[in-house]
């Protein structure tokens, strides 16, 4: 099991780089719809769609309007202009509901009687889970790629090592001191000093990044301003997390799928990511 694991994060490694590196906008973007699609695959199962050809046949016809839209984009994408239409009021609108699903989250399982049978609105949230996540994950990788294509590379690797550190983080205070649980209804391993050991190190990793990274990165950004943004984003992806789960738990699955050996499906990967890439990505092209 932990061969199979540590094999499949070294592949997972291994295509994310060879993504962000050698990749053309263009080509970035399929590759990422294709994560994405998988995701919607997975959410098929919250919405108690059981049958793996209805699955399939769902997912087909998004991922048919899906690359559509991308292939619509194609110029554009080339020229490093990420959906302009679009991104802003879309990553508004995943701030808004992360916010509707923190309530879900505080109030489950009572909550559960709005979304759990309603397939309409299990298709929202996924519309606005998925997308917004597409959409921050290009517009941080290209930002300023025409005059330096590596700046994007180092925003958007700089999310997610914040995310990861942080979940690090907050694995190991919450072995250490935890007692006191966050969700237990949810997600019953989580604890509150397991938080406040992930946002301390979303503190000092942001700290760290706005002293010694290119000053590029954060010009027009207030260092505080900037530590605030990263421990909010911290605070967000635990919120992904525990939305997951709750979906999850609803459902009655351990894992959104078995896709990627050893760790589970692509939501599992993605959970955190999926709330903390939009928000980041908001507040810091169209906020801050």
């Amino acid at each position: 099991m932990l061969k199979e694991r540590v094999l499949s994060a070294i592949a997972l490694i291994a295509v994310v780089f060879a993504a962000l590196f050698f990749f053309s906008p263009f080509y970035f973007a399929l590759v990422l719809g294709a994560v994405v699609m998988l995701a919607v695959w997975e959410w098929t199962q919250f919405a108690h769609f059981k049958l793996p050809f209805l699955r399939l046949g769902i997912t087909v016809v998004i991922s048919a309007f899906f690359f559509l839209w991308i292939y619509d984009q194609a110029n554009y994408l080339s020229a490093a202009r990420v959906f302009e239409d679009y991104i802003e009021p879309l990553l508004l609108a995943s701030v808004i509901w992360w916010l509707v699903a923190l309530f879900f989250v505080i109030r489950y399982p009572a909550t559960a009687k709005i979304w759990s049978k309603n397939k309409f609105l299990q298709f929202i949230f996924a519309f606005l889970t998925l997308t917004p996540f597409f959409l921050g994950v290009l517009r941080l990788r290209l930002d300023h790629y025409v005059t330096d294509p590596y700046h994007g590379i180092m925003l958007l690797l700089y999310v997610f090592i914040l995310v990861w550190s942080a979940d690090s983080g907050a694995y190991f205070s919450g072995r250490k001191f935890g007692k006191h649980k966050l969700a237990p209804k949810v997600s019953p391993g989580k604890t509150w000093e397991g938080v406040i050991g992930g946002l301390i190190t979303a503190t000092v990793l942001a700290t760290i990044f706005v002293y010694f990274m290119p000053s590029k990165l954060v010009a027009d950004i207030a260092m505080t301003e900037f530590v605030l943004l990263s421990i909010g984003t911290v605070a967000v992806s635990i919120l992904g997390d525990l939305t997951e789960s709750m979906f999850k738990r609803e459902s009655g699955i351990k894992d959104s799928s078995h896709l990627i050996p050893g760790h589970g499906g692509i939501l599992d990967r993605i959970d955190s990511l999926t709330a903390a890439v939009p928000f980041f990505a908001y507040f810091y092209f169209f906020v801050l």
